[in-house]
């Protein structure tokens, strides 16, 4: 929790939220930072105090956004009840597991995503296409940080196979429980800053968190031997405090991410297969048995594979029931 000398700043207020606020708002509300989400309540902070407030607001409609970790909220200050969401940045969100229906809330207002993965058989490219699709959506900029070196003796291995998925992808290999080792990533949480941590459980996100803030209150489990996959055991969305400044945000492992609305994301992450695609002969090409297929014949010349072209037409069938992979032709 963060200390009740905490400013407005610190916690990563500036002028793209002060700018939301009517003079009446700026008179009889204060604007507050959600740091924990619990069912029933969630915990916020402000200026000089942290407090616990419901997460249903007055007067909203069901199809209103309820706040969800790293909001800015206005809370009366006459009654202290949360009276509305600020505008967000961005949001992180995917479809609600079980429901496709259903969307569900991640985090919000994100200045650097750490996709976490480790250096064993867990390891998988299908997932970290699927979180670095969800970042490219909302324009937050991806650092994969690869944990586990320790247990490999080849993590540049690990490390090309992510490279391989986008140039220029910045990549970091880490020991999670070696401060010197994950020292680095701290020039990202500067002051005001707040990184979130996606991935799977077992990955080492609470071990991760632990050593950047130089402490072990973050309660950790061990892995599965028998396939490297882990339990859960962050059961909450929640802030943490760094000594540098900035802002760590912790959230459950997820073994199923079902995204929602993310064309442009996908369109990104696979430009590569997008290019190809414009190629073919019909604008309706569904890549299949077609005369003409650039996305086939470059299959065959191996400068595609064709799992990452399946994982690429999953991916956009997930996303729009209409096939968005489908591309036009180009004149």
């Amino acid at each position: 929790m963060p200390p009740t000398d905490e400013t407005l700043q610190g916690l990563g207020w500036d002028a793209f939220f002060s700018e939301q606020l009517s003079r009446e708002e700026t008179q009889q509300s204060t604007p507050v930072r959600v740091m924990t989400v619990h069912r029933g309540q969630i915990t916020v902070a402000g200026a000089s105090a942290t407090f616990s407030v419901s997460p249903y607001i007055p007067g909203a409609s069901p199809t209103d956004d309820h706040p969800t970790v790293g909001d800015w909220l206005l809370v009366d200050t006459a009654t202290q009840q949360p009276t509305r969401v600020l505008r967000r940045r961005n949001l992180f969100k995917r479809r609600a597991p079980g429901d496709p229906r259903r969307e569900q809330m991640i985090a919000a207002n994100i200045d650097t995503l750490f996709i976490v993965a480790s250096c064993n058989q867990d390891f998988s490219v299908a997932r970290l296409e699927r979180y670095l699709v969800l970042a490219r959506e909302v324009r937050v900029d991806p650092v994969v940080v690869l944990t586990k070196i320790d247990l490999t003796d080849t993590p540049e291995d690990f490390a090309a196979a992510v490279r391989a998925i986008e140039p220029g992808l910045r990549v970091e290999t880490i020991n999670g429980r070696d401060a010197a080792s994950a020292a680095g990533l701290a020039a990202y949480c500067g002051p005001g800053k707040t990184v979130a941590l996606l991935g799977s459980s077992g990955v080492g996100k609470s071990t991760l968190v632990n050593t950047l803030r130089g402490s072990d209150s973050i309660a950790t489990q061990s892995i599965r031997e028998s396939d490297d996959t882990g339990r859960h055991t962050t059961t909450a969305r929640m802030m943490h405090r760094l000594s540098g400044g900035g802002w760590l945000l912790d959230t459950p492992g997820m073994r199923e991410l079902q995204l929602a609305e993310a064309s442009a994301g996908i369109a990104e992450v696979f430009d590569d297969l997008v290019l190809i695609a414009q190629r073919c002969r019909f604008s309706n090409c569904a890549h299949g048995s077609e005369p003409g297929c650039a996305v086939r014949e470059a299959i065959a010349e191996g400068t595609l594979t064709a799992e990452r072209f399946d994982r690429w037409r999953q991916l956009a069938a997930e996303d729009n029931p209409a096939p968005t992979y489908r591309t036009k032709r180009r004149r």
